[in-house]
């Protein structure tokens, strides 16, 4: 979770005067947490709080806002018929093209008041400076901190026929994935790729994974079972994270049967998931793509924790 300065950017450049509405504090149950926000403007709006009541009487106000911030707490059941039981205090902030400028740096610090910067406020920083890590959404002595918001993941997705279209429809909006899309046909690319995704046609997709970080999560998916082979043989002399392999019980015995020809022991080969995603939920594309998804999440968060159990 973060502070996406790019797409409140766009917003701006868009609409030009943008509402920034970001949940700053949570007490009890809520339906977001700390950090999640939403951008509204004349006739629109993007990303949630939540939905519900809340998030529409919150755009409400915003579009209504004349002061440049505002604190507003909100009690989710008394208040508004929700049934989550907590509380969620709201910080509203106006942003045009005059004051985006002023959001540089790794995190995003502001007074939600006028006043000096207080020492605890000075702490967090100091310590994310330090450490160069990034601290956590929080308001704090009458202060918004927010770590701008970044990929954590780089993923490559190699093809781009109907299930890599369909990964990239899903996995794109989620924040965590710096994505690098590759395919042999430039034509098999839709006309409009999200920011988020860098397309990499090639004639030998193979040659571009020594470009890969050796901590990144792969999907191979292209149309040639001899392609997907190579990428695997390459990849197991690389290093990832995750690579997953399309394909049947059938397809994936012969690729382990071919691995080991090429020289990979059964424990190496064995790093390598297939089929990707749930099967159970079918074989629509879609269906595939948010199995996969409910995958990558899932692996993501027990490497975080391994991480911080490790730190």
């Amino acid at each position: 979770m973060g502070f996406d300065v790019e797409a409140l950017k766009a917003a701006v450049e868009a609409h030009g005067r943008v509402i920034r509405v970001v949940v700053a504090e949570v007490k009890g149950s809520a339906p977001r947490e700390v950090g999640a926000a939403m951008l509204v403007w004349d006739g629109g709006q993007s990303g949630t709080i939540g939905g519900g009541t809340l998030e529409f009487e919150a755009a409400d106000a915003a579009r209504r806002q004349d002061a440049p911030c505002r604190l507003s707490t909100h009690a989710l059941g008394p208040d508004l018929g929700q049934c989550c039981g907590g509380a969620v205090t709201l910080l509203s902030e106006v942003y045009t093209e005059v004051n985006i400028a002023q959001l540089t740096g790794e995190v995003i610090a502001r007074a939600v008041a006028p006043g000096p910067e207080p020492l605890a406020v000075s702490r967090i920083l100091n310590q994310a400076r330090a450490q160069g890590l990034a601290p956590a959404p929080q308001l704090i002595a009458g202060w918004m901190i927010e770590p701008v918001a970044c990929a954590t993941r780089s993923l490559w997705i190699w093809g781009a026929g109907h299930v890599g279209r369909a990964l990239v429809e899903v996995l794109a909006p989620l924040p965590d994935y710096a994505i690098t899309w590759v395919d042999v046909m430039r034509s098999k690319y839709p006309q409009e790729i999200p920011a988020s995704v860098t397309a990499l046609p090639t004639q030998e997709p193979d040659r571009l994974v020594p470009h890969a970080p050796t901590e990144a999560y792969h999907l191979i998916l292209t149309y040639s079972h001899q392609l997907d082979l190579a990428l695997c043989h390459r990849l197991l002399g690389h290093g990832f994270d995750f690579a997953g392999l399309i394909g049947s019980k059938t397809k994936w015995a012969r690729f382990r049967a071919r691995l080991a020809a090429l020289g990979h022991r059964p424990e190496q080969i064995a790093r390598l998931t297939c089929p990707i995603g749930m099967p159970e939920l079918g074989k629509h594309p879609h269906a595939i793509a948010i199995g996969v998804a409910a995958e990558l999440m899932a692996l993501s968060q027990r490497l975080d924790l391994k991480k911080e159990h490790s730190a």
